[in-house]
């Protein structure tokens, strides 16, 4: 079963070195200023105490679960590339530090998820280094995959590695003493209070190794969230034997070719989503880390062309579709860039600089998805798609939200069906109301780029003047 509480989450996913240094006394040397544009090899000294001190930040926008990158002691600013799995980097923080953390981000009522990285590690990790030092004799030579000794990484490495980095050795994931240790390491940080893990390249690793880890978690922490990293198809990974959901690359796709790319119309996506749709198990299709972008992929805005209204159009889908919805550190105040190591840039807190009307919106949408149960439990109804318009419902014990995402690019007068004759709708996000007339609902001189939410207005209700 999948946790209880993740059908009502909306994550807010955080990379460390970028999101808030308290101060000066744990930056690595060499450490550049804050606003300097990202690399790839460069720290800023985010750590664990500057991520506490902006937790009433992710609360206030809405957000109920913190997704937080690698946070263990690695060589790199992205921390991918483990050398000590129980040990919190010290350019990070000390175990108290991050137990802190976890203790101020529950009384806020977020929940909080770690990052592993079980397919690979750093040549610093102690079994590797042993492979190093003995060779063919090591106890650790199962852990990895060499294919001659002595190891070299000139020019390239004679060992299994991701990615083809020398620094990052593959582990051997089918190897029962592997598993074991990460086992015991997931089971470490639970026991701790963490609220469940996300698996970096989770498609990489041995089948059995989620199979055993599922088991072993789940028979002690039964509300642990398990999500694993997959751009394709997700669907071996839903099966009830591995994970609760995966990171939804695959909806993702489809919101931007049809609002960003103008790559497929309103009734292909529409049956793109149905057959994708039609692939989830129903158990696990809430429990879908939904999402616009992570630290692997170009920033919302930047993709979306600086255009934010097509950005306000694709959070609109974000917060009202099934699943756990989660915003990328900085997207909600309009940060930009393109591949990492852009999309990594350190967060802006001088609110002076913020897209005030963006931030606005992804709140708003939030606060709307908190307080109507249809956008996190109900189901979801196509109702009409033609050209570049989808309107849809969500339903949950009678009451429904309706939804229109308009793509065209230019002003136009619009006609909805509606399966009532004469009805009143509300539009969420601006209290305008709008009549419905004959099963119809006429939208005239509609704005390009635009999305609505309604909600029905009850007889007993007042409302605003109808606009027809």
């Amino acid at each position: 079963m999948t946790p209880n509480w993740i059908q009502d989450a909306i994550f807010y996913q955080i990379f460390p070195d970028r999101f808030c240094n308290s101060g000066s006394s744990l930056n690595p040397r060499d450490t550049v200023p804050w606003n300097s544009a990202p690399q790839g090899h460069t720290f800023t000294g985010g750590d664990l105490k500057g991520i506490q001190s902006k937790l009433q930040h992710i609360a206030n926008l809405g957000c109920t679960a913190i997704y937080l990158n690698p946070i263990f002691k690695a060589g790199t600013n992205h921390r991918y590339d483990t050398e000590d799995y129980f040990l919190i980097d010290p350019a990070l923080g000390t175990l108290q530090d991050f137990k802190d953390l976890l203790d101020a981000a529950h009384q806020l009522n977020l929940k909080v998820i770690l990052d592993g990285v079980f397919n690979h590690c750093s040549t610093l990790f102690a079994p590797f280094q042993d492979l190093l030092q003995h060779g063919e004799e090591s106890r650790y030579r199962h852990w990895f995959t060499p294919y001659s000794f002595p190891l070299t990484h000139t020019p390239y490495a004679n060992y299994a590695t991701f990615g083809n980095h020398g620094s990052m050795p593959r582990l051997n994931t089918s190897e029962k003493d592997v598993q074991d240790y990460f086992i015991q390491v997931t089971l470490y940080w639970l026991s701790l209070g963490v609220n469940g893990w996300r698996m970096d390249v989770a498609f990489e690793a041995d089948f059995l190794l989620w199979q055993r880890l599922r088991e072993a978690v789940k028979s002690q922490y039964p509300e642990a969230y398990l999500v694993a990293e997959e751009w394709r198809d997700p669907f071996s990974y839903l099966q009830g034997d591995t994970f609760d959901g995966v990171m939804h690359y695959t909806l993702k796709d489809l919101w931007f070719g049809l609002a960003v790319h103008d790559g497929i119309n309103a009734q292909a996506f529409v049956q793109a989503v149905q057959t994708l749709r039609n692939r989830l198990p129903a158990a696990h299709e809430k429990a879908m880390l939904t999402l616009l972008g992570s630290h692997d992929t170009p920033r919302v805005l930047t993709e979306a062309r600086d255009r934010e209204q097509t950005v306000k159009l694709l959070y609109t889908l974000l917060m009202t579709f099934p699943g756990a919805p989660m915003v990328y550190y900085g997207d909600e105040v309009g940060l930009n860039g393109g591949h990492d190591p852009a999309c990594r840039k350190g967060m802006v807190w001088q609110e002076e600089h913020w897209n005030r009307s963006l931030y606005q919106h992804i709140a708003s949408l939030i606060q709307l998805r908190k307080t109507q149960p249809e956008l996190r439990q109900g189901t979801l109804e196509f109702l009409h798609a033609d050209d570049r318009v989808v309107w849809y419902r969500r339903t949950e014990n009678g009451q429904s939200t309706y939804v229109l995402i308009n793509c065209t690019h230019m002003e136009r007068d619009i006609t909805l069906p509606f399966d009532a004759p004469d009805q009143t709708l509300m539009e969420s996000l601006t209290g305008c109301s709008f009549s419905v007339r004959n099963g119809k609902l006429h939208l005239r001189s509609l704005a390009p780029r635009t999305s609505l939410v309604f909600t029905e207005v009850k007889s007993e209700t007042p409302a605003n003047p109808v606009l027809v």
